[in-house]
């Protein structure tokens, strides 16, 4: 997420302490910024989904005219429908058209050229932005001194929900950009900005509390249930960080349905014309015990580069899975096959027999084939009740890398990803991996110890989850459900899944209808069934949230059938629902249509537009960022597959049409006003892992003599968590063997629990620190010893405090 706000900016190249651009190179040398003076916001929430309206008024307090730029950074989950800007001399609006009809006229090219020119401040945009993301862009021309431009913009936005079931809720920092410089006056400590937020709550599970980190009006109901309320702003947002809301329903760990009704203008049985059924999956799912046995299936995906420096990962990976799960574990070279046909159990003889079958030899550049393996893990059965999981990773970026965003789209409902990038340029499709599947995506810089990163992600992976068994529906005669983008197979513990139901057909009579859906679910074995009666008279205020979300997530479905060449219908189909619904698409593309007030007496580029050519620079851009940190990265958006292609192909052929005018007025040779697409823009490259691996100080945390001897430590552990009595102990210990049986106390039967017990108090030791690594590890030992020591277990810990001069407490051992 963007840490500054662009907001509209005055295009000087210069950069603030801040982190803020101001952009601009027209006429004039202007670092004058155009601030924000009013902001009014009307937000609806809906469970965990949200429309935001907005209303922008800039003024530009600047004694000098100044062309501006508008761009909106979007979050995760986030889509805009509608934007529109006005000023005195003219209107703004950005239309969403098919990208085959978007380019005009050869006999339009010279007026287009002057507003799409300044697109090349992207480029310094590009070099400049620390952090990634997908923004939109709009040109708006010319504001003169002392003029207002007024902006309205609106976007749709699934919310994530909090570890306590709160819906949260952020105001987009080019909504409040307190963190400008411009933006904040520190003599008065007030903002120089008026902020009108109100919030519309709604949720059939009834809303129980606001909570803020700024001053709000009391809550007030609106319905006797309580299933509707309102909420305002009181007083001044917060001044020095993000204006944030936590919404908190009846149930937090409940499924709910609600139904929004469609558009009266549409027509019956459209995307938008019908009503359509919200339904929030977050079945109650208790708290896995680490160390236990616990079902599900994960593989892993490796080139063989990655392999060949990071053994010791995969070591500590392998030995972290719990008793009871299924894994595979696959070299993506060519072959694309992995070590086992299918997920074997996972026992002590599989464990020690993957560690022998796995290549110890890199492969050449560009033979890793991800796509293949993908495909070959999705054509294998999963374990049944077991949640299959995904390891990726990823040392360079794969040539054929919307294929791949595709085929993981394709089969998001079965399976979950956790996707490593070992470079910049692979970060973006680890984290559309990881989105699109409810995974989580980590980029692992020369400052971080992969070992350490891959590990953590595993604890997070080993959560519990619900087996989805069936969503049934029963309505009255005449009605049917779609589920649009399917059902997922699983619910981990701690997630919730957002599904959109339409409601096809005319019931005889909708008096007081209503409908009952039905979630069976498996956990642990046993069902549980949850019966959800909801009213079929639809609700909401028609602003359609739910609708264009809906048709978010059809999109989705169907882009991989469109970029597989399936055939004419899914591009058309894909079309039809963005131009309906507003929300952009990989085959369409925003058109700014500008509508002339009056005839502009200042003559900049803009101004060169007569009444009848309209169209300006108005799109999605993405931006590549510089961050190098790791943190930077789970927050990229990623363009779904063909996306950015598909602006940058539209960018070259307008750069070819423009460049077919042989007299331009006022600019020079189109050689240099129109350069090659530049590698900034370009972010998506691929980089030869071999010799990004061999070159990266990404391993070099495994150099340390500690984690070494950890090592060493790990490698003697069995798949049970438990460690035999062995000279290879002994050496680790720094002890002798001799020593270590004559010290071990006389109610000990078997030697293993004595072993164990010295394994784990050795990890404890005060001058080190293995928690990053061992944590997983030591759940399962004590778990076994718990169940094999017994009163043993006091004792054993006394005299193993006493062998090894250490101080361990009993509560390790859960005494």
């Amino acid at each position: 997420m963007w840490r500054q706000s662009f907001g509209l900016l005055g295009k000087s190249y210069t950069h603030d302490t801040t982190g803020s651009f101001l952009l601009g190179k027209w006429l004039y040398t202007s670092l004058y910024s155009v601030p924000l003076c009013s902001a009014v916001v009307d937000v609806a929430i809906q469970d965990y989904v949200a429309d935001v309206a907005s209303e922008l008024t800039y003024q530009n307090k600047s004694p000098i005219s100044t062309e501006v730029l508008f761009a909106f950074p979007l979050g995760p989950q986030m889509s805009i429908y509608s934007f529109q800007a006005c000023s005195e001399d003219a209107k703004v609006q950005a239309m969403l058209q098919d990208e085959l009809s978007v380019l005009p006229l050869p006999t339009q090219a010279q007026q287009l050229h002057e507003a799409t020119g300044s697109w090349e401040d992207l480029e310094y945009l590009q070099d400049q932005s620390r952090y990634p993301g997908e923004v939109f862009a709009c040109f708006l021309g010319t504001l003169s001194p002392g003029r207002e431009l007024v902006v309205s913009l609106r976007y749709v936005q699934e919310l994530p929900r909090e570890p306590d079931g709160a819906a949260r809720f952020v105001l987009p920092r080019t909504l409040h950009p307190y963190t400008e410089l411009h933006a904040w006056n520190c003599l008065s400590s007030q903002l120089p900005y008026s902020l009108l937020l109100t919030a519309s709550l709604q949720s059939p599970r009834g809303v129980v509390d606001v909570q803020a980190n700024c001053s709000l009006t009391p809550l007030i109901y609106t319905a006797q249930d309580r299933s509707t309320a309102q909420v305002s702003l009181a007083g001044s947002p917060p001044g020095q960080c993000d204006l944030e809301l936590l919404v908190y329903f009846g149930d937090p760990s409940a499924v709910s349905a609600v139904v929004e009704k469609g558009n009266p203008e549409a027509p019956p049985g459209s995307l938008l014309g019908d009503p359509m059924v919200l339904v929030t999956l977050a079945p109650s799912i208790p708290e896995a015990v680490p160390g236990q046995r616990q079902s599900g299936e994960f593989i892993f995906l490796l080139d063989t580069t990655f392999l060949e420096h990071a053994q010791d990962s995969l070591l500590f990976l392998l030995k972290s899975l719990p008793l009871g799960c299924y894994f595979n574990i696959y070299c993506y070279e060519a072959a694309s096959v992995g070590i086992y046909p299918q997920s074997v159990e996972y026992t002590q003889d599989n464990v020690t027999e993957a560690m022998q079958l796995i290549p110890s030899t890199g492969s050449t550049p560009g033979d890793t084939n991800l796509l293949g393996t993908l495909r070959a893990v999705h054509g294998t059965p999963r374990p049944p009740g077991h949640a299959r999981q995904l390891f990726i990773f990823m040392t360079g970026l794969p040539s054929d890398k919307e294929a791949i965003a595709a085929e993981v789209c394709r089969h998001r409902n079965s399976h979950r990803c956790f996707s490593f990038s070992f470079s910049e340029d692979s970060a973006a499709l680890a984290t559309a991996l990881a989105r699109e599947t409810g995974g989580e995506a980590t980029y692992v810089s020369s400052n971080n110890s992969m070992t350490a990163a891959v590990l953590q992600c595993l604890k997070r992976a080993l959560k519990p989850a619900a087996e989805v068994v069936s969503l049934s529906w029963t309505l009255p005669r005449g009605l049917e459900v779609e589920v649009l983008g399917g059902t997922p197979q699983f619910i981990f513990q701690g997630q919730h899944r957002l599904l959109y139901a339409q409601i096809h057909g005319q019931a005889q009579d909708m008096t007081g209808a209503k409908g009952v859906m039905t979630l069976q679910c498996s956990l642990d074995g046993q069902d549980v069934t949850h019966r959800i009666e909801f009213q079929l008279c639809s609700q909401g205020d028609g602003r359609l949230a739910g609708h264009r979300l809906a048709a978010r997530s059809l999109l989705q479905r169907l882009l991989p059938e469109a970029a597989s060449g399936s055939g004419d219908e899914p591009r058309h189909r894909a079309v039809e629902i963005s131009l309906a619904s507003g929300i952009i698409c990989p085959f369409t593309s925003y058109v700014g249509i500008r509508t002339s007030q009056r005839v502009p007496w200042y003559q900049g580029p803009l101004a060169l537009l007569t009444p009848w050519q309209s169209h300006i620079s108005c799109q999605i851009v993405e931006l590549r960022g510089s961050c190098k940190d790791s943190s930077c990265y789970p927050v990229t958006v990623w363009v779904p597959p063909g996306w950015l292609t598909a602006v940058q192909e539209s960018w070259r052929a307008l750069r070819q049409l423009t460049c077919g005018i042989t007299a331009l007025p006022n600019r020079g040779a189109c050689s240099k006003a129109y350069k090659p697409l530049p590698a900034s823009v370009s972010s998506l490259k691929y980089v030869d892992p071999t010799a990004y691996v061999l070159c990266s100080p990404i391993f070099a945390p495994w150099s340390t003599e500690a984690l070494a001897e950890c090592q060493k430590l790990v490698v003697l552990q069995r798949e049970d968590g438990s460690w035999a009595l062995s000279s290879g102990l002994a050496s680790v210990l720094e002890v002798s063997e001799a020593e270590i049986k004559r010290k071990m106390p006389g109610e000990v039967m078997e030697p293993s629990i004595w072993a164990t017990v010295l394994a784990v108090t050795w990890l404890h030791r005060p001058d080190k620190c293995y928690q990053d690594y061992c944590e997983l590890l030591e759940a399962k030992a004590v778990t076994w010893l718990c169940s094999q020591a017994g009163s043993q277990l006091d004792k054993c810990l006394e005299a193993a405090n006493n062998l090894l001069g250490s101080s361990t407490q009993p509560s390790i051992f859960r005494l």
